[in-house]
């Protein structure tokens, strides 16, 4: 799924927000040895924070039906993972790097979620939104200034972009076979009683069983 989102960024920057070929696409640490050996005009996405998004975690299980309409297997909602990206430009001029912050910032401002057609693998087959934002302040447990202290650089401008990917758990569970049949039942007062069996919810759980009285004409 990392790759994925990855292979999404690098066609939005090089295909959409810059369109330029001269400058190259880089996503290892921006540190000093790194732009030592940097020769070519190039936008850095460094993926430095991988977490949960705990807000959209939901309950429960998704029902899958088969052709025949009714339910055949059960699986887990997708899980939802915050991907941080730090977007740098680094070129011999500040003025240009500034130039190429500011074209990213606002191509990718027009869009809440990752293009649907830059979508591939994992990404695609699932069919849901990919949400993006950029330029919100950090959360509070983290800040930008400690990102450049742990690469042992010096602070330099950035954007940062966090895209929220969909996971499939990938837990199924077989669903069993429907009940459509019901039988009927007499107590000791010979008063016929309806019965009907109710599957279970969730996987590991007993049926419910639905008994109503049945008034019946009398002859």
């Amino acid at each position: 799924m990392i790759h994925e989102v990855d292979e999404a960024l690098r066609r939005l920057v090089k295909e959409q927000a810059l369109d330029d070929p001269d400058v190259e696409i880089a996503f290892e640490a921006p540190t000093k040895d790194w732009a030592a050996r940097r020769n070519a005009p190039t936008v850095n996405l460094y993926l430095y924070d991988i977490r949960e998004d705990l807000r959209r975690r939901q309950r429960g299980l998704i029902n899958e039906y088969g052709s025949d309409g009714t339910v055949a297997n059960r699986h887990m909602p997708p899980r939802h993972i915050k991907l941080s990206y730090l977007i740098t430009a680094w070129t011999q001029r500040p003025e240009d790097e500034h130039r190429l912050l500011s074209k990213l910032l606002l191509h990718i401002l027009a869009h809440e979620a990752v293009p649907t057609d830059l979508l591939s693998g994992s990404l695609a087959e699932l069919g849901l939104p990919v949400p993006m934002t950029i330029a919100l302040p950090p959360p509070e447990d983290r800040a930008f200034a400690d990102v450049w202290t742990a690469l042992g650089g010096e602070l330099k401008p950035s954007l940062d972009v966090v895209v929220c990917a969909p996971v499939d758990a990938g837990r199924r569970f077989p669903a069993g076979k429907p009940a459509t049949e019901g039988v009927r039942i007499t107590l000791g007062d010979d008063v016929p009683l309806a019965h009907h069996v109710i599957p279970a919810d969730e996987p590991g759980e007993q049926p419910r069983v639905s008994i109503r009285r049945v008034v019946e004409p009398r002859t």
